[in-house]
């Protein structure tokens, strides 16, 4: 039997909810903090996995929905798991789909967006029409976005198509929120999505008896916890998914720098030290990493480093630049002189400029390995800060050079 799932905290950090940790799974450790890289339909975007362990790459996360449209997850577990799948020999994570309930759903075609700032006071209603989703307590009917087909969604469908995917570790299906939304829905949203986690838990629960019968390792499941900006309902929704027999949780739902600080210290002051966090599609810029640690995350996903890779956005220890512009013509130094990526050790900004000035793929997958390797390592650096006691001299260094005068707003 391979190694089950077990998390174990090597340091806290002073004064914080900062913590230094490892979780064990069937595929081998993690070590957090940890930024888990996008790998949405079983690949990371223009990267291959090879690639992957090059830049230190600990886990990847896929996403149910998009996997039991394609290939479909009986074709995956005939493949041995996702990660056997997808040729990739670490630890892996899937999403419920519930994110899909938010794009197809009360977002779809309203130009909102989950990362939304909290200075924009504006609210939306929760319209059930013009959108793919019909949502029920019982669970969700989407229209597929690839052939209209529609499909059912429950919290035992969910588990019984992640753990035919087979990774490590599952989410529990949840209703993901627009944060614009009026509090009267993310009141009922929230006690649909407690509902499911029970749901969820007891399903998962009778899986894993089965895997043991059949000498295979136990899947881990990860409760989540919403509630928007609303502290009363964040604690609320923590206080109960605590209740319950996660082996980890997830946080959904945070929206700016600026939010995190207080939404992620609600949800960890009302949750157990002994089980990992995970802050869901979050990881887009570095104060996102550095704040959510601070408040007691240990894990994170974003696919934001590969798609802005892809459209030329890349990250630099001096702030964002786009490679497209035309001061990078004619730029022969690399991305950052210090970085060892690939990328930084063989090319300069004037080549990445010509690749996508002329449409090269090759553009992405350069752009993508650098910028995958800066999350990734920024990770790693804080988690080296916490283990040595210096995070928050490394905090002040690295985001007041990333933000310049704009990192006194953080």
């Amino acid at each position: 039997m391979k190694q089950a799932f077990e998390f174990k905290i090597k340091k806290e950090l002073p004064g914080t909810l900062a913590r230094a940790g490892i979780i064990s799974t069937p595929h081998g450790k993690i070590k957090t903090p940890a930024f888990i890289v996008g790998a949405t339909k079983a690949t990371v975007k223009a990267l291959t996995p090879d690639q992957l362990i090059v830049i230190n790459c600990q886990a990847v996360l896929a996403n149910v929905y998009h996997l039991m449209l394609r290939p479909g997850t009986k074709v995956i577990k005939e493949a041995g798991g996702l990660a056997e799948f997808m040729s990739w020999p670490g630890p892996t994570v899937t999403d419920s789909g519930g994110f899909q309930i938010f794009s197809l759903g009360t977002a779809y075609k309203k130009g909102v967006t989950k990362i939304t700032s909290s200075k924009n006071k504006q609210t939306i209603k929760s319209d059930l029409t013009n959108q793919l989703v019909t949502i029920t307590d019982e669970g969700v009917t989407f229209r597929s976005h690839i052939d209209g087909l529609e499909i059912f969604m429950s919290p035992e469908n969910s588990m019984r198509l992640q753990h035919q995917i087979a990774a490590d570790i599952h989410m529990a299906f949840d209703e993901c929120l627009s944060p614009l939304l009026e509090r009267s829905y993310i009141s009922e949203s929230l006690d649909r999505t407690n509902k499911w986690a029970v749901r969820s838990l007891e399903c998962h629960n009778k899986l894993n008896q089965q895997h043991q019968k059949n000498n295979q390792p136990n899947q881990a499941l990860f409760g989540i916890i919403q509630g928007a900006r609303y502290e009363d309902l964040r604690r609320a929704g923590a206080k109960f998914i605590s209740n319950l027999d996660f082996d980890g949780y997830g946080i959904g739902g945070v929206y700016e720098p600026e939010e995190i600080q207080n939404t992620v210290r609600w949800v960890s002051e009302e949750l157990p030290k002994n089980k990992p966090r995970h802050l869901l599609g979050m990881g887009s810029q570095p104060a996102d990493l550095f704040l959510g640690i601070e408040y007691g995350i240990d894990m994170f996903d974003c696919v934001a480093p590969t798609r802005q890779a892809r459209n030329g956005g890349i990250y630099t220890r001096d702030g964002h630049i786009n490679i497209k512009n035309a001061k990078f013509v004619h730029d022969f130094n690399p991305i950052d002189k210090t970085c060892d990526c690939y990328t930084c050790q063989n090319f300069s900004k004037a080549y990445l400029s010509h690749l996508f000035k002329s449409d090269e793929m090759l553009g992405a997958t350069l752009a993508s390995i650098h910028n995958e390797k800066f999350v990734v390592g920024t990770v790693d650096a804080i988690r080296s800060s916490i283990l040595d006691d210096s995070f928050f001299k490394f905090k002040k260094s690295f985001l007041s050079r990333y933000y310049g005068k704009d990192y006194h707003l953080l």
